[in-house]
């Protein structure tokens, strides 16, 4: 139980693979292309009854949908799989009716920006990433890879028991996992033979709602947690982000796809950087990492899929210590345009504008938040647009 006399409850959303990871990336990197997608995703560590053990008995008989009073899971006909509704692969929270409860909720997924939502109940939005934000009210929220947000929810409806639920958002033509992850919110004194309400989830591709998601979030900006935005900004930095396509003799294909800031893969160094930096060993990497693409182009046009070799190297920038710093990250549409999650080692940072499109220099920054912007250190930007951020450089060595 918290300060406020909220019951504190973490939750980790994630992804499943039926295999050894490691073995999964090296095949990946052996054939060129990215690795195999999850078999499943989490919550807790467990996917739910609603996921099917195995590609070959995937039979769900889930009797609610027909007004039963009971459901379970039936041989798949032609195999010898035995399924059950276990609570071994479950995770269920017991609550009391009329008490609070704070979730604490990460995305500890790879790629997937993931929907949440419980059955019949409001979510209180208080926290994201460990800085307090204005509350608001949703019926989900949506969370990318490393992201972490806090809700309120009250117990306030009749005594039963609730899916919660949790599957990806992609609205782009990119394959991913789209299995639904579940758990149950279980009010003290129900039996398990109580059949869960199913939660009503966005679309996995609702755009509207995850843009319109991300414009609520707000910092307090009160006395107490004032959001001290950088209102002069020392130097402005502007990094295009996406997909590229380089030669690989080793590889199965002849070519890997690459991923890359500002056209430049990078490459990591058999010496740690830090430890290059601090006992000055030359020829770990080079400080030419530049503040804007070599090359301009429209960047969100249509899909650019000749000429996608990437510059490869180790690559960094220096930033003066104390400065303040506004970088803009935008999408490309480099074979195809995807949403990507950033995140900013050692450093919070206030995200002070968001758009579809190509960021506009002269035009977008007029619409900054300046006020209240949401502070974090993870970011989503958003398929075939930018995202705008200033934070202050005084942590040196992250």
């Amino acid at each position: 139980m918290n300060r406020d006399g909220n019951i504190s409850v973490h939750y980790d959303a994630g992804e499943w693979w039926n295999a050894d990871v490691e073995q999964v990336e090296n095949q990946g990197n052996a054939l060129g292309i990215p690795p195999n997608m999850s078999d499943a995703h989490t919550i807790n560590g467990k996917p739910g009854p609603l996921f099917p053990c195995s590609e070959k008995c995937k039979r769900l008989i889930f009797l609610q949908l027909i007004n039963l009073i009971s459901y379970y899971m039936r041989d798949a006909p032609g195999t010898d799989c035995k399924f059950q509704i276990s609570l071994a692969d479950t995770f269920a929270m017991e609550v009391e009716k009329g008490k609070s409860y704070l979730l604490r909720i990460v995305n500890a997924a790879l790629n997937d920006e993931l929907f949440f939502t419980i059955a019949n109940h409001t979510l209180t939005v208080v926290e994201i990433d460990a800085v307090y934000t204005k509350p608001f009210s949703t019926e989900a929220i949506l969370i990318a890879p490393g992201q972490t947000t806090n809700v309120l929810v009250r117990a306030n409806q009749i005594p039963g028991r609730y899916f919660m639920a949790a599957r990806p958002f992609m609205d782009a033509p990119v394959p991913v996992d789209n299995k639904t992850a579940t758990a149950i919110f279980q009010y003290k004194g129900i039996p398990e033979t109580v059949i869960p309400k199913l939660p009503n989830l966005p679309a996995p591709n609702d755009t509207e709602f995850a843009l319109s998601y991300d414009k609520k979030l707000r910092s307090l900006n009160s006395p107490k947690y004032p959001a001290n935005v950088p209102l002069k900004v020392d130097r402005n930095l502007f990094y295009t982000i996406g997909l590229g396509i380089n030669a690989c003799p080793t590889c199965i294909n002849g070519t890997r796809f690459s991923a890359s800031l500002n056209n430049i893969s990078f490459v990591m160094p058999k010496t740690a950087l830090l430890q290059a930096h601090y006992f000055n060993i030359k020829g770990v990497y080079t400080t030419d990492f530049p503040d804007k693409p070599p090359t301009p182009f429209n960047y969100t046009g249509a899909p650019l899929t000749a000429n996608l070799r990437t510059t490869q190297g180790t690559r960094l920038g220096k930033i003066a210590f104390n400065s303040t710093v506004e970088l803009v990250i935008q999408d490309t549409n480099l074979l195809t345009v995807e949403s990507h999650p950033f995140h900013l080692h050692g450093y919070n940072f206030f995200v002070v504008g968001t758009g579809i499109g190509n960021f506009d220099p002269k035009k977008d920054p007029a619409n900054y938040n300046l006020i209240d912007p949401p502070e974090r250190n993870t970011v989503s930007v958003p398929t075939g647009g930018w995202t705008a951020i200033r934070f202050r450089a005084d942590n040196p060595g992250t």
